[in-house]
């Protein structure tokens, strides 16, 4: 582990702090994932590469870590609020599926998109209906400590007791006057006694699709509930890191952080981590105005804001130039130069996996000096709130020199061998185990997409009994050179031959 130490800014102090974890040696992290219900978007893409970086950085410092990703699969309701059809129902009616049709459908489809990605998976994967019996127990622990109350089977959090004796607004920087002041008062909602006091528990009416037997009737959890039930269960009262869009800020991680003091006594979290938003040439992304767009369009080009295509890697490295605090604003100028910089990048990764240290025998201190400089930027920059900007800087000046190098057969810039070996060594630690980035084809793209594809396509002919067609496509592959790997779970590999 790197003796520099790692400083993070935390949102909840709004200050940049030493990270030390609550156990030596552990970290426990948790995310709010995607409400399944729909395709996920771009903007959502970039928080969880945020996180995943964040995630393969702890672990390359040694860390053991605990990475809690949630599925919201029920209790999300329409608008963010306490109102509305929930999100998941009302796909399901529209579609005239079941429910869990919808949350397999998006699940999966979430899973194939961070894949792609290459993101890694987390530790654990929890689903709000998979945790009801946990919420309700949270529930009733938060009525017997006095800051709920129960009306006609729903059960709602109230802000104004909680304010008496703890910060409401703690974490977005908001006095309770201001927040009551600028709340307007919801119709259908009189049953509440304030108006900013939230659903812990909401009655369901007869047509509801997802309901659940409580002690208050059958009902289903309020939207902010899951996340403190299951971070509970898996991270404990307390942990280190929770994270998720700054648009999560105000309401959802507030009322999360009043949940979790009013059962337990405890802020859930010690360091809050927030990502900014995406926009498209200025603008914030929306369908509304037709600049939304999905990363399966941005892979084939097939939108009009797009020149062409980009690949998920020129996407993730695009991410990556910008601190994750940072707005990200997308346009067809930026990404272009953002593929031009990775295929740099990703040139000299493969140019340092031939190249060879040449011995001269004589070393030039100078180069030796600079060459271990900027391998401490790559830590020195990550160490500083996960600098992901600047540290593409620092891979930038060792790409420059292994260039350099590789480039002539006598150097009178010679280096010394655990110098070398330092470089290699991170250079490839932080392109491809900490960035996360793999080596696409020069040719077309991504040969590992491509072929995922291909595989999806004959494992569809052998369901459907075209047997035919999946041996035309495995010998059609193996002339070209691809040997696919079958096994009794279908084929899900590929070899080149």
């Amino acid at each position: 582990m790197t003796e520099q130490k790692l400083f993070v800014y935390n949102s909840l102090t709004r200050t940049k702090e030493e990270f030390i974890p609550l156990n030596p040696g552990h970290v426990g992290m948790y995310v709010c994932g995607p409400t399944v219900y729909s395709d996920v978007h771009l903007g959502n893409c970039r928080t969880f590469i945020s996180f995943d970086l964040i995630y393969r950085y702890l672990l390359h410092l040694g860390y053991k870590v605990r990475y809690v990703r949630n599925i919201t699969d029920a209790g999300h309701l329409e608008g963010d609020s306490d109102e509305g059809e929930d999100k998941v129902s009302k796909k399901a009616k529209l579609e005239q599926l079941e429910p869990m049709e919808i949350v397999q459908k998006y699940t999966v489809d979430f899973h194939k998109v961070m894949e792609i990605f290459n993101t890694l998976p987390p530790s654990i994967e929890p689903t709000a209906t998979g945790h009801i019996i946990e919420q309700i127990e949270l529930v009733k622990t938060i009525l017997d400590a006095g800051f709920a109350y129960e009306v006609g089977g729903s059960v709602y959090f109230d802000v104004e007791k909680y304010s008496e004796t703890h910060d409401y607004g703690e974490l977005n920087g908001r006095k309770l006057e201001d927040l009551l002041n600028n709340t307007r008062t919801l119709g259908g909602q009189d049953e509440k006694r304030g108006k900013l006091d939230f659903a812990l528990w909401i009655k369901a009416k007869p047509e509801h699709l997802m309901q659940w037997p409580s002690p208050w009737g059958m009902g289903f959890p309020g939207w902010h509930l899951e996340c403190s039930a299951m971070s509970n269960k898996y991270l404990g009262h307390q942990f280190d890191i929770h994270g998720g869009g700054m648009d999560l800020m105000a309401t959802h991680h507030t009322n999360e952080i009043a949940q979790n003091i009013a059962c337990c006594g405890k802020t859930p979290a010690h360091y809050w981590v927030h990502t900014n938003m995406l926009t498209v040439n200025g603008q914030k992304m929306s369908k509304s105005v037709g600049n939304s767009f999905l990363p399966y369009q941005l892979f084939t080009g097939e939108h009009a804001l797009l020149r062409k295509g980009y690949s998920p890697m020129v996407m993730r490295f695009f991410f990556m130039q910008a601190s994750y605090r940072s707005t990200v604003d997308f346009s067809n100028e930026a990404i272009d130069a953002a593929e031009i910089f990775y295929k740099k990048l990703a040139e000299s990764a493969k140019k340092l996996a031939a190249l060879q240290q040449q011995k001269i025998g004589n070393i030039d201190e100078e180069t030796d000096k600079t060459i271990n400089g900027f391998c401490d930027d790559c830590y020195a920059s990550m160490n500083d709130n996960f600098n992901s900007p600047k540290t593409l800087e620092a891979l930038n000046n060792l790409s420059k020199w292994i260039n350099s190098y590789a480039a002539t057969t006598r150097n009178s810039g010679e280096i010394r061998t655990e110098t070398f070996d330092r470089l290699r060594k991170t250079y490839n630690a932080f392109f491809f185990d900490v960035l996360g980035l793999k080596l696409e084809d020069t040719e077309g793209g991504d040969t590992d997409e491509l072929m995922q594809l291909i595989i999806k396509l004959r494992n569809e002919a052998k369901t459907n009994k075209d047997y035919a067609t999946s041996d035309k496509i495995r010998e059609g592959l193996k002339q070209i050179g691809f040997q696919l790997n079958d096994s009794k779970q279908g084929t899900t590999d590929w070899i080149r031959i």
